[in-house]
């Protein structure tokens, strides 16, 4: 506008801007527009582990998570509840498809073998499942405390995240799973039969979930 000034042309900034783009000029140094981020349709929970995964009793603290397991009838979703005080899978849930059922089942199984108290806080990532309502009410429903990972950032999670490199490491590297079915089977036996109760730790000091958990009563 100076610049049109300066040779005796008067004009607004608005015809300026209509001329310019009729003709598809755009000002130097313009920066690119952005589109505005949305925000979240869900409330926002604050990260209350902020990466400390140590916690000295049991059903304190669950981290929850979601996988897939690749068949050949299709993918295999699993959901787990790991209690960070043991790294034992307290709770687990499978299914083809991918929805709020999926970690709601994995939770209310935690919560039938555990019992845990309403002080116990659960972290997961910020994915739909466990904002959904559902999962919120779920949570709500036993007076638990909802912390969750900063967007983006699966460092948040890094227990689970463990988990299910250790998983698809020793169990379903190399397989072939004809069906979702025979995937669950194997999944099962990982879980309950070697993982829970005798894969050793070096977080725990060489023991099983199961024998930490026992050392400490």
């Amino acid at each position: 506008m100076r610049e049109l000034s300066r040779i005796d042309i008067q004009t607004s900034k608005k015809r300026v801007a209509r001329i310019m783009k009729k003709l598809g000029l755009q000002a130097k140094g313009t920066p690119k527009r952005y589109r505005k981020t949305n925000a979240p349709s869900y409330q926002e929970r604050a990260n209350l582990l902020d990466r400390v995964f140590t916690v000295n009793s049991r059903n304190s603290v669950w981290v929850g998570d979601i996988t897939y397991i690749p068949t050949k009838q299709g993918f295999l979703h699993l959901a787990v509840m790991i209690d960070l005080y043991s790294r034992k899978v307290v709770g687990w849930s499978m299914s083809s498809g991918i929805s709020e059922k999926l970690v709601v089942s994995a939770l209310n199984q935690a919560i039938g073998r555990e019992n845990p108290c309403p002080r116990l806080i659960v972290h997961t990532d910020r994915g739909s499942q466990y904002t959904s309502r559902a999962f919120q009410k779920a949570l709500s429903d036993s007076g638990f405390t909802h912390s969750m990972s900063r967007k983006g950032n699966p460092y948040d999670n890094a227990v689970s995240e463990s988990f299910f490199r250790t998983l698809k490491r020793e169990l379903v590297k190399g397989a072939v799973f004809e069906d979702r079915l025979v995937a669950q089977q194997a999944i099962f036996k990982y879980i309950e039969l070697y993982y829970n109760r005798r894969r050793m730790h070096s977080s725990l000091g060489y023991k099983s979930p199961v024998e930490y958990e026992r050392q400490a009563v």
